[in-house]
């Protein structure tokens, strides 16, 4: 499996002259279609380097590759933007048109794509996020999780080969939470598409393939959910959570309970517990 971004000795700070740095020597590789949740507590740095991913941010030291394109050289940002597109926190910040239909179709239109194309791509990304039915709507009407997977639509319009999302669900209720989560799962398993997904819900990020730990802008831990969650004190170590059913598994055992320590669902808790 080709990589499509690559960080090599990563170091970023705010302040030129700030001996303070809010990225520190990040060396990660990053798989097509691979599914990566970067999780953190606020400050931790994981916006600093996702923003590094479609060269919002520049390093300070070290380097990004995104489709082998270095990120510090300014003629390739163009090519990085249209590779790895971006959803941001509030999707009030990407949402500008009138209609649904109207915002989709303002980001290929901006790359100059011919107007047949425009509209079977817009189809393409309200069917894919399940936005088809609201393609007439006024944006501000939208509930939160319409508006987020609308963003995303916005996005997946200019074809990208890598989806960035940047705690899209902080700002919306749990149940525009699983809509958001559904659409992206979606795109990774279905289409292909790689996804970068910044968060601090924990939970969300059981449906990754690869989660990523970020403490004091240093990367702390890398690997599957399932080794990852297994690790309940070092994570409360740096002020996290573990998923709930991670929690129970964990307390669990040392209650003297025989289960295996890598539970990550209540179907497969109660099976271990029942059967």
């Amino acid at each position: 499996m080709s990589e499509i971004i690559r960080a090599e000795g990563l170091e970023f700070s705010y302040h030129k002259h700030d001996d303070s740095l809010a990225l520190s020597n990040i060396n990660i590789s990053i798989n097509r279609g691979e599914f990566l949740a970067i999780l953190g507590h606020n400050g931790s740095g994981k916006s600093t380097l996702a923003k590094h991913f479609n060269a919002l941010l520049l390093p300070s030291a070290g380097a990004v590759w995104v489709n082998g394109l270095c990120t510090s050289e300014e003629a390739n940002h163009r090519s990085i933007r249209q590779s790895a597109g971006m959803v941001f926190q509030n999707p009030d910040n990407q949402i500008i048109a009138a209609t649904v239909e109207e915002d989709v179709a303002f980001g290929p239109e901006n790359l100059g794509i011919p107007s047949a194309q425009i509209k079977e791509r817009v189809a393409e990304a309200l069917s894919l996020t399940g936005m088809t039915s609201f393609r007439h709507h006024a944006p501000h009407l939208l509930s939160g999780g319409q508006k987020q997977r609308l963003a995303i639509a916005g996005v997946i319009a200019m074809r990208p080969q890598c989806l960035i999302l940047d705690e899209p669900t902080a700002m919306i209720d749990p149940r525009g939470r699983q809509e958001v989560l559904d659409t992206v799962r979606r795109l990774n398993r279905e289409e292909g598409i790689t996804v970068i997904y910044i968060s601090h819900f924990m939970e969300e990020a059981i449906a990754a393939d690869r989660v990523l730990i970020l403490n004091r802008g240093s990367a702390i831990m890398d690997g599957r959910p399932r080794e990852i969650f297994q690790c309940v004190e070092e994570l409360r170590d740096v002020g996290l959570d573990v998923p709930p059913v991670a929690e129970l598994v964990w307390q669990l055992r040392l209650a003297g309970v025989d289960i295996k320590p890598d539970i990550m669902s209540v179907d497969e808790l109660v099976e271990a517990l029942c059967y």
